[in-house]
């Protein structure tokens, strides 16, 4: 992690469980953090007064690719650009697929496969801008996305999480073909229905 010491990570989510603890955790050892969430206020508490990082909290929805581009537009204006992405916002609605409605779909949909895609992509755009050749791409994922599941309630966030592997693996793939040093990892979680982790 020293070579990361000042340069800028953005994590997704950034404002409780794991999301969180990775913002602190890479405070801690001197990464510049861009922790984007809804609900900004609860980013701004993560500051660590002792850290030789810097926290820069972001108000940003990523189910929404407009939020997605302006939060990336802000860090190429004020940080110069994304070194490190740690995609870790998702959701889980656990709802039967016999009667779930769309909106439910579409918003895991939303957030676990499309946002992350979007924030993937402008990371490794702005990496390979900048000539930034050891930047490195995190997905947080759950380990659902490599087993079926035991009930139909929970099969659309299932699917989702597959999803998250099948791309990484072609991004993985992608930048391999273009001979990039650009690193891309998965970590995965436990989730329990209740949405906590485990």
């Amino acid at each position: 992690m020293e070579r990361y010491r000042g340069r800028v990570a953005l994590v997704t989510g950034a404002s409780a469980g794991i999301g969180a603890a990775i913002t602190q955790a890479l405070l801690r050892r001197g990464v510049d953090v861009v922790g984007i969430a809804r609900r900004v206020e609860r980013v701004q508490a993560l500051e660590l007064k002792d850290a030789p990082g810097k926290l820069y909290p972001l108000q940003g929805d990523v189910s929404r690719e407009d939020s997605i581009l302006a939060a990336f537009k802000w860090v190429r204006d004020n940080l110069s650009g994304v070194d490190i992405l740690v995609n870790n916002a998702g959701i889980l609605i656990d709802e039967e697929l016999t009667s779930a409605p769309t909106e439910s779909w579409r918003r895991m949909l939303d957030v676990n496969v499309l946002g992350l895609s979007i924030c993937t992509r402008e990371a490794i755009q702005d990496m390979v801008r900048r000539g930034v050749d050891d930047g490195f791409v995190i997905h947080i994922n759950g380990i659902w996305g490599h087993s079926p599941v035991a009930g139909g309630e929970l099969a659309m966030y299932a699917s989702t999480k597959h999803a998250v592997r099948v791309l990484l693996e072609g991004l993985r793939k992608d930048l391999v073909a273009r001979k990039s040093n650009i690193r891309v990892g998965v970590h995965d979680i436990i989730i329990l229905p209740t949405g906590n982790p485990m």
